[in-house]
């Protein structure tokens, strides 16, 4: 048995990853086809010199940081709210804070598209930049909630009390305390909404308006015609980069890990 989960494991991680490897190989390759037709590296450097490409990349990148830190402080706040309610009036903003991640992503994005169409007309501006990142923050928020609720269930209130006894004020308190305590949920939920902006098109289509261009949108206008191995280049690069990423974060939680039980002992 577990050899046949050792296996199973192996080829669900193969079908998995095995696209990406594919990506990644055909970045090197000197045709623009599926057919291997020998090494080289002109689509890297072809991709750095493409504007449109980079600019789009730049424009996702910025979207993506912006949206994720404003979801995080507006997610964390309205999850301290959430939990300092009782009963059935915490299940039902709960649930409601739910109800944007369990949407259909048109239905947000055309939403959100008739509303900015609205205010524009209201308040005589063009959807571009500003609309997109409210979009994005829009659809960001909820997993920071889903994301900080356990943390703030599972806090022992006690050292913040302490904290308060032992002579700071409130702000000093939820500072060093409680904002400490739920670092690790504000930390997972800002890594999802980075990962779901960058990832998003139906939303950023809708609330984009005619001038701004995102990664997303860019890649969907080369489909009309045959993609460049631009795409696979930055795609490759843009995988390396999480990859590591991962792994940083991975060796200092396991540190943490270890210092904790050192401390302990």
């Amino acid at each position: 048995m577990k050899k046949l989960s050792k296996i199973y494991t192996a080829l669900i991680i193969f079908f998995m990853y095995m696209p990406i490897i594919v990506l990644i190989l055909f970045s090197f390759n000197d045709g623009k086809t599926m057919v291997w037709k020998g090494f080289t590296l002109n689509w890297y450097t072809d991709l750095f010199k493409d504007s449109q490409i980079i600019n789009s990349l730049w424009n996702t990148l910025i979207i993506a940081f912006l949206a994720s830190l404003f979801a995080t402080a507006l997610g964390t706040m309205a999850a301290i709210g959430i939990n300092n309610f009782k009963g059935r009036k915490r299940i039902l903003l709960q649930n409601a804070s739910n109800i944007e991640i369990l949407s259909p992503d048109i239905v947000t994005g055309v939403s959100l598209m008739l509303m900015f169409t609205l205010a524009g007309v209201a308040f005589n501006f063009k959807m571009g930049f500003l609309t997109v990142l409210l979009a994005h923050i829009t659809f960001c928020t909820p997993y920071v909630v889903l994301n900080v609720l356990p943390r703030i269930r599972h806090m022992d209130y006690s050292v913040y009390e302490a904290a308060l006894d032992l002579g700071c004020n409130q702000w000093q308190a939820f500072r060093k305390v409680v904002i400490h305590e739920l670092m690790p949920g504000m930390f997972s939920g800002f890594l999802m909404s980075f990962t779901f902006s960058m990832d998003d098109f139906v939303i950023t289509y809708f609330t984009r308006g005619a001038s701004f261009q995102t990664l997303s949108i860019q890649i969907y206008t080369m489909t009309h015609q045959r993609i460049s191995p631009k795409i696979n280049a930055l795609s490759a690069l843009m995988f390396v980069v999480v990859f590591v990423l991962m792994v940083i974060i991975n060796i200092k939680d396991r540190k943490l890990e270890k210092q904790k039980v050192q401390k302990a002992l």
